[in-house]
């Protein structure tokens, strides 16, 4: 059998799922716990039933990693993990394992970057993973080896849907992130260039180093881009995920278990 692995972004689906359960204000805290393990529960099993995995993992988010020591502003602005769904994450975990799936817990490590460590050694060793997430950092990432599936979209994310939205190809998304910054994770980007310059630039250039070099290049962009380099230099590490995280697990351990879970 081919091996097939699928990768969920446990928080990102989790969170989603949480937060329709709590506009019933009704319900006991006990019981918006019951139905958003039961809805967990039951969007694996779809996503086994769509994907028909032979390996699989839900991965957490560690504790501040990498990232929140190397710049402090990072996802400053985010609101916290609401406390209930905090201290119910255990249960809530219960889910995947009920169904054989491995959870994933790590100390430090951001769930992006374990999973794009995992599906990049996959993908160098021949073999196909699907990420279930609506994070838009994992794009680039897309390729005939790794998938993306927005579960709540019931969707495959595309190279023409990429390039719709962002009006640049996947290869161009960290250029991108890096010039023009990005709000959600309070990363900054070059001061003074919006995504509409950005992506002028990266169209005509391809990305600042082509555009720094050419003589016509207009000289209002190139002084922002001088004052900011550090700021691109900055950005540009946090929004590139990092392929090379130690995991501490080999595949054999991610093996799904529960053979019925598959059917």
């Amino acid at each position: 059998m081919n091996k097939n692995i699928v990768l969920i972004d446990a928080l990102n689906l989790i969170r989603r799922i949480f937060a329709v359960d709590m506009q019933h204000s009704h319900h006991s805290d006990q019981q918006i716990i019951a139905s958003c393990k039961a809805r967990v529960k039951h969007a694996t099993q779809k996503i086994i039933q769509l994907t028909k995995p032979t390996h699989m993992i839900a991965v957490f988010d560690g504790d501040q990693s990498w990232r929140y020591h190397y710049f402090e502003q990072y996802k400053h602005s985010r609101k916290p993990m609401p406390s209930l769904l905090f201290g119910n994450l255990t249960t809530i975990c219960e889910a995947f394992s009920e169904l054989g799936v491995t959870a994933y817990r790590p100390e430090q490590d951001e769930a992006d970057d374990i999973i794009a460590t995992l599906a990049y050694k996959a993908q160098t060793n021949g073999i196909s993973s699907t990420i279930i997430s609506t994070d838009k950092g994992f794009y680039p990432f897309i390729s005939d080896y790794i998938g993306i599936f927005d579960y709540f979209k019931k969707a495959w994310v595309t190279d023409e849907e990429v390039e719709s939205r962002f009006g640049v190809p996947k290869s161009s998304l960290i250029e991108l992130w890096a010039l023009a910054g990005d709000k959600t994770n309070d990363i900054p980007g070059v001061a003074g260039i919006g995504s509409k310059s950005a992506v002028a630039l990266i169209r005509e250039y391809g990305n600042v180093d082509t555009a720094m070099a050419n003589e016509q290049f207009k000289p209002a962009l190139r002084n922002k881009i001088t004052e900011g380099m550090d700021n691109y230099i900055i950005s540009k590490n946090l929004v590139t995920l990092r392929t090379d995280i130690h995991l501490g697990f080999n595949l054999n351990q991610i093996r799904l278990t529960a053979l019925d879970a598959m059917v």
